[in-house]
């Protein structure tokens, strides 16, 4: 293993190159335009494929063409340009395409500013474009985590032939830390023979296709969709817990929020509040059958957000009618609140 520091948006790369990764198609945008310039200069060093495309729209299309074909392949983004993949993205998930994408998350809606923020949650976990789908959705919230999450998409988007996101925001993506980066994958691709195409006789009756003109015929493709939802809901579920055991009170966020507010559940205990972090890790499956296990027994659950709320409504779904009560801290703007300031709301909550 070697050790380097570096931003995690270049560890996303580095991770991507490390899990086999061939191609990159992108358009640069901040807070994610470092994932681009190393993919630039990394993928080309060593025979690999970076294009930057015109658009973002093209940059999707072009991981679709590659995908088809096998390749493992990625592209990234920010708010504004991944609205404008969303088409291609549907048309990914529905032609069961493994494509990895990153979102490092900027402040909207429309151009906002490139400062940190988290509200492309809705359009990321719920599936911005059209039809019945989801993307499985991997949240890391440090550079290690950026690498290591990157490798794991490739091999869960493969093994369930599905787009695959790396949600955070600009702050992680941003940020400079010590990563460690494991020894390159061994891959064996063999399977893809059976439904890529690539240019070859052995796959030349294979077709990439989402399009199904009999309502019968893609009733029956969308129930194999959700088969396939579910065994990752099954299989995929990963969160992270902090002081949780004899926890009073559980705070959540995801990304930069996690983070800070693992320093305030360390304050807090110092003064004497037995507060506990709950962390997803995967925001689609979400973790729901955790929450609800929490729900049953402190009476507050705290999710703070850089955003008007979008996961809470997860966790409120999560939780149902138990006894607990969910509170929602949420700042916008890319406005990200300090450990005191999250310290204070959470005092009150406890103190009533």
């Amino acid at each position: 293993m070697s050790k380097e520091l570096i931003k995690g948006n270049e560890a996303i790369i580095k991770g991507a190159l490390l899990a086999g990764a061939k191609c990159y198609f992108g358009y640069p945008i901040t807070p994610a335009s470092e994932i681009a310039h190393a993919a630039a200069f990394y993928f080309p060093a060593i025979g690999r494929t970076f294009l930057q495309a015109e658009s973002e729209i093209a940059a999707i299309q072009m991981c679709y063409g590659a995908a088809g074909t096998g390749v493992r392949c990625l592209t990234a983004s920010s708010g504004p340009g991944i609205s404008l993949k969303q088409e291609g993205i549907s048309y990914s998930a529905g032609s069961e395409l493994p494509i990895v994408i990153a979102d490092i998350m900027r402040g909207g809606p429309g151009l906002g500013n490139i400062a940190p923020e988290q509200s492309d949650y809705n359009q990321v976990v719920k599936g911005g474009g059209h039809g019945n789908y989801k993307c499985l959705v991997l949240a890391p919230n440090c550079g290690q985590e950026m690498c290591d999450l990157t490798i794991l998409a490739f091999d869960l988007a493969d093994k369930y032939r599905t787009p695959v996101y790396i949600l955070t925001d600009g702050f992680i993506g941003q940020m400079m830390e010590s990563v460690e980066f494991p020894q390159p994958l061994k891959i064996d691709q063999s399977h893809k023979a059976e439904w890529a195409i690539m240019g070859n006789k052995e796959t030349k009756h294979n077709l990439i296709n989402s399009i199904y003109l009999e309502a019968e015929e893609l009733e029956e493709h969308n129930i194999k969709l959700q088969r396939k939802y579910a065994e990752m809901e099954k299989n995929e579920v990963r969160f992270q817990t902090y002081k949780t055991e004899d926890a009073e009170i559980i705070v959540s966020g995801y990304g930069i929020v996690s983070r800070v507010l693992k320093s305030a559940v360390d304050v807090l205990r110092k003064q004497g509040i037995k507060a506990g972090l709950m962390r997803p890790i995967t925001l689609f499956p979400f973790p729901k059958n955790e929450y609800a296990k929490f729900a049953a027994k402190v009476d507050n659950i705290f999710v703070c957000e850089l955003s008007n709320g979008q996961m809470v409504d997860d966790v409120r779904l999560a939780v149902g009618k138990a006894k607990a009560k969910i509170h929602f801290y949420g700042r916008m703007g890319g406005v990200v609140p300090t450990v005191a300031e999250l310290v204070e709301k959470i005092t009150e909550i406890v103190k009533g």
